[in-house]
C-alpha cells in the first residue's frame, strides 16, 4: 500500500509528498476490517495539522462513496482538482469538476460519485465549523523583509 512521503521538516512546518494526482488510486484506506476505500488518503497527522483534517481521494470512472456521512462539529471543504462528477448533499444532487468547491455543513448528508469517462479527483479539507470571525480575516501578518533564497 502506498505511504505518503515525509519531505522535511523543522519546528514551524512539516511537508509531505502524497504522490501524483494520477497516482493516488494506488492507496487504500481502510476504517475497518469490511469498510476499505481506494484511492482515498487522509494526511493531517503526516504534516503535523493542529487545527484541520484534509485527504485526497481518486475516483475511478464509475465509483462512487458508496454510503452518505456527517459530522457532529465539522464542516468540510471539497475542491474538485479533476475530472466530472456528481455531488449530494440532503438529496441535492448537482455537477460537480475541474475548478469547482463545494462547503457542506457538518449536518449536511453527503456523498459523491464519478459519473464521467476520467478520473475524479478531490481535496477535501476538514475543520470545525463555526470558529472562524472577520478578525481571522486579518490575522496574515506581512513582515517587510527582503527575500532570499
Amino acid at each position: 500500500m502506498k505511504q505518503i512521503e515525509k519531505i522535511a521538516s523543522a519546528e514551524h512546518f512539516t511537508a509531505v509528498n502524497t504522490g501524483k494526482l494520477n497516482e493516488l488510486g494506488d492507496y487504500v484506506l481502510e476504517l475497518g476490517p469490511e469498510i476499505r476505500i481506494p484511492g482515498k488518503v487522509f494526511g493531517g497527522s503526516a504534516v503535523q495539522a493542529t487545527g484541520a483534517e484534509f485527504s485526497l481521494q481518486h475516483f475511478a470512472p464509475g465509483t462512487e462513496t458508496g454510503f452518505y456521512h456527517t459530522h457532529k462539529t465539522h464542516e468540510e471543504l471539497y475542491f474538485f482538482l479533476a475530472g466530472e462528477g456528481e455531488f449530494q448533499v440532503d438529496g441535492h444532487v448537482f455537477p460537480v469538476g475541474e475548478g469547482s468547491v463545494v462547503r457542506v455543513a457538518p449536518a449536511g448528508r453527503r456523498t459523491v460519485r464519478n459519473n464521467g469517462g476520467q478520473p475524479l479527483v478531490m481535496l477535501c479539507i476538514q475543520y470545525r465549523g463555526g470558529t472562524f470571525t472577520p478578525d481571522d480575516a486579518a490575522d496574515g501578518e506581512l513582515l517587510g523583509e527582503a527575500v532570499t533564497w
